[in-house]
């Protein structure tokens, strides 16, 4: 099969954002060229870019064969479309909730790690190593940086907000970190799950693994107000939005780091 056939990791989170805008499909802003596109269809073929796993867990095995963590799609596309809808009695049961939850963030962190990976394939690739070499290089980085957040992020308590007021975007790297990513520091991690549902994950002090996932009606966001921003500054290949305005309003951003890459290229 082709490459271009393959379903995108993100590819459940982004039919939420697919519309009718005359035609059915996904408006986005390719942050390669600046430009804003539409792909047609519910596909996301725009989406195409390939992706490292790396499993994080404690025993995770050093021979990787499998392409991504291992997805209950069906229960995490009715969990999807129930928080895009504002109907959380039609996500599934509380295991089911709690099992699509786990696998929201283990695409999230898979989403999260793959620049750092693009970048030190990249990296050794310019070194004497072998292809078997360089992946376990890349490997050790990753598992570096991301080793102890599965097990971390387990322990959390999650919310899904839904009907938000303002439509998010969502990216190829939607996954944030507000622990590291705001200053100050936030307690939260968060996923957008919809244009106007958001998954939100804080400390829970348990020491156990089980914990329901609470909804919430948000009319505002709160202290994640920034969370459009900070999506848009950390894209780097494509940003999904439901208007033309957000993506505009983003493209001057791409364009002025596209120009400076462009005027010394060699730095």
């Amino acid at each position: 099969m082709a490459d271009h056939d393959r379903l995108h990791p993100l590819r459940p989170l982004l039919k939420n954002w697919v519309w009718e805008h005359g035609r059915i499909g996904t408006r986005y802003l390719d942050c390669v060229d600046g430009e804003i596109k539409f792909d047609e269809g519910k596909k996301s073929h725009f989406a195409a870019e390939k992706y490292t796993y790396v499993p994080l867990g404690k025993d995770a095995p050093d021979d990787v064969s499998e392409d991504g963590p291992a997805i209950q799609e069906a229960g995490l596309a009715r969990f999807l479309r129930a928080a895009q809808l504002g109907k959380p009695e039609e996500a599934g049961s509380v295991a089911e909730v709690q099992r699509a939850v786990q696998d929201c963030v283990a695409l999230g962190l898979f989403s999260a790690y793959q620049w750092e990976a693009r970048e030190a394939f990249a990296r050794y690739a310019q070194e004497p190593m072998f292809e078997d070499e360089i992946r376990a290089a890349v490997v050790d980085d990753i598992r570096r940086i991301y080793a102890g957040m599965p097990e971390q992020l387990a322990l959390y308590d999650f919310s899904v907000l839904y009907g938000l007021p303002m439509p998010l975007l969502i990216s190829e790297a939607p996954f944030i970190d507000w622990r590291v990513r705001a200053s100050p520091a936030l307690p939260f991690v968060s996923l957008p799950l919809g244009p106007y549902c958001l998954l939100v994950g804080a400390p829970s002090g348990r020491q156990s693994r089980v914990g329901p996932v609470v909804w919430k009606a948000a009319a505002a966001m709160g202290p994640l107000k920034d969370h459009n921003r900070r999506i848009a500054e950390h894209a780097r290949l494509w940003l999904v939005a439901t208007t033309d305005d957000q993506l505009v309003a983003a493209q001057s951003r791409i364009a002025a780091a596209t120009g400076s890459r462009q005027e010394d290229p060699k730095r």
